[in-house]
C-alpha cells in the first residue's frame, strides 16, 4: 500500500472555529504545520464558495486569535502562533489605507504651511523697507524703567525733611519722638518676616537664632540659612544684636514741656534737638552691604569702599553693582542723599495730596521713609502696612500720572 510522505509526517490536526465579518461561522481543519497564510486562503475560499479570483484578497484580510486578540502572522505556522484545538479565529478585512493626496492638494497644504510660517529676516526687511528709520536707544529705555526707583529715593529724601519739620513744629514734638523711637525699637527687635522665620524653624533652627540670621541678611532665607550653618559652632551665635538705644532719646524724654512752649529760641533748640535725633535714627538704618557680594566683587580687584558704594547704589544687587563699577558710576553715592527739586511739579503735586499731608504728621511714616531709603528691599512691607501703604500708593500714582503726561 502506497502512503504519501507528507501524510506520514503531517502534524496534529486541529479543529478551528472560524468567524467571518458577515456573521458566517464554520469549522476548519488544519495541521499544526499549516501556515497562517494557507489557512487564510482556505477560509476565503470557503466564504467565496470557489477559487479566489483576486490574489490581493489574501493580503487584504487578516486572521485574529479571539482569545488573545492577536493578529496572526502570515509567515508563521499555526503551531508557532500557539493556536490550540477548538480555538476561535476571526477573519477580518483589513482597513484600506488612505489614498495618497493629489498634487493639487499637496500644493495647497504646503501653501497653507508657508502662510502660517513666521517671516524670516529678509521678509521683515522687505516689509519694513519703506518705513522711516527710528533708532531705539536701549540704554534710554532701561533708564526710563529705573526712573521711578531713582526718583523715589529723591522724593523720600525731601519728604523726610518735610516730615521732620512738621513733627518739630508740633507742640507735642517730644512725645511724638518718644512714640517714634518706640516704634523704631519695636521695628528693629520684633519685625521679622514670619514666613521666612517659619521656613528656618521648620528646618530645625532655633527661633531666636533664625530671627537674628534673618535680620543680619535682609530677610533672605538662603543667606540666613548659610549664616546659621557657618556660625553653628560660634559661641556668640546666641548673643543678641547690639542695642539700638540712643542717649539722645533719653535726653529728649527728660525734656520738659516748657521747652516746647517757650520762646522762639526755645523752639529752634527743640527743632535742632529733634533734627539731631532724626539723624541718629537714620544712622540706625545704615546700609549693610551683602557680605558675599562684597567678597565676590573685591576678588575682581575692586577696592572695598568702591564695592560698598556700588552695592548701596544698586540696592545690594551684585550684577548691577558690577555694571556700576565697570561703567560711568552714575548715580554717585553722593547723589543718593540729594532730594528732589522742591519747586518741581512732581514734588508740589505730592505735597498737595491730602493723604500724603496726613501721613507726614505720623511718626511711623517718617520711619518708613528712613527704612526704605537705606533698605529698599523693605519697601514691600511698608506698602502693605495699613498706615504707610496709602501714602506710598499716592506717591506712586502721582509719579505715574505725571510721567505719562510729560
Amino acid at each position: 500500500m502506497f502512503v504519501q510522505e507528507e501524510k506520514i509526517f503531517a502534524g496534529k490536526v486541529l479543529r478551528l472555529h472560524i468567524c467571518a465579518a458577515d456573521g458566517a461561522e464554520w469549522l476548519e481543519e488544519a495541521t499544526e504545520d499549516t501556515s497562517v497564510e494557507k489557512l487564510k486562503e482556505r477560509c476565503l475560499k470557503h466564504c467565496a464558495h470557489g477559487s479566489l479570483e483576486d490574489p490581493k484578497s489574501v493580503t487584504h484580510h487578516k486572521l485574529i486569535h479571539a482569545a488573545s486578540e492577536r493578529v496572526l502572522n502570515d509567515t508563521r505556522t499555526i503551531l508557532e502562533e500557539n493556536v490550540q484545538d477548538k480555538d476561535v479565529l476571526l477573519l477580518i478585512k483589513k482597513r484600506a489605507p488612505e489614498p495618497l493626496p493629489k498634487m493639487a492638494d499637496v500644493s495647497v497644504e504646503e501653501k497653507k504651511k508657508q502662510e502660517q510660517k513666521a517671516p524670516d529676516r529678509d521678509a521683515i526687511l522687505r516689509a519694513t523697507a519703506n518705513l522711516p528709520a527710528c533708532s531705539m536707544d536701549r540704554a534710554a529705555v532701561q533708564t526710563t524703567m529705573r526712573d521711578f526707583q531713582t526718583e523715589l529715593r529723591k522724593i523720600l529724601v525731601s519728604l523726610i525733611e518735610v516730615a521732620q519739620k512738621l513733627l518739630a513744629l508740633n507742640p507735642d514734638a517730644v512725645e511724638l519722638f518718644k512714640k517714634a523711637n518706640a516704634m523704631l525699637d519695636e521695628d528693629e527687635d520684633e519685625r521679622v518676616d514670619e514666613a521666612a522665620l517659619r521656613q528656618l524653624t521648620e528646618m530645625g533652627f532655633p527661633e531666636s537664632r533664625a530671627a537674628k540670621a534673618l535680620r543680619l541678611n535682609h530677610m533672605s532665607v538662603p543667606q540666613a540659612m548659610e549664616w546659621l550653618i557657618e556660625h553653628a559652632e560660634d559661641p556668640a551665635i546666641d548673643a543678641p544684636l547690639p542695642g539700638q538705644s540712643s542717649p539722645a532719646a533719653a535726653s529728649a524724654a527728660a525734656a520738659t514741656p516748657e521747652a516746647a512752649a517757650g520762646t522762639s529760641e526755645g523752639d529752634e533748640e527743640v527743632r535742632d534737638e529733634l533734627t539731631d535725633i532724626f539723624k541718629k535714627i537714620r544712622r540706625k538704618r545704615e546700609f549693610r552691604a551683602d557680605a558675599r557680594a562684597v567678597v565676590s566683587l573685591m576678588e575682581m580687584g575692586f577696592d572695598e569702599k568702591e564695592v560698598v558704594d556700588a552695592l548701596r547704589v544698586s540696592n545690594n544687587q551684585q550684577n548691577a553693582a558690577c555694571e556700576w563699577l565697570l561703567g560711568d558710576r552714575k548715580p554717585s553715592p553722593e547723589e543718593l542723599d540729594q532730594g528732589i527739586d522742591p519747586n518741581s511739579p512732581l514734588f508740589q503735586a505730592i505735597l498737595d495730596n491730602p493723604v500724603v499731608q496726613l501721613g507726614l504728621t505720623n511718626p511711623k511714616t517718617l520711619l518708613a521713609f528712613e527704612d526704605m531709603l537705606e533698605n529698599p528691599l523693605n519697601s514691600t512691607q511698608w506698602m502693605n502696612d495699613p498706615e504707610t501703604g496709602p501714602v506710598m500708593l499716592q506717591i506712586s500714582r502721582i509719579f505715574q500720572t505725571l510721567n505719562r503726561t510729560s
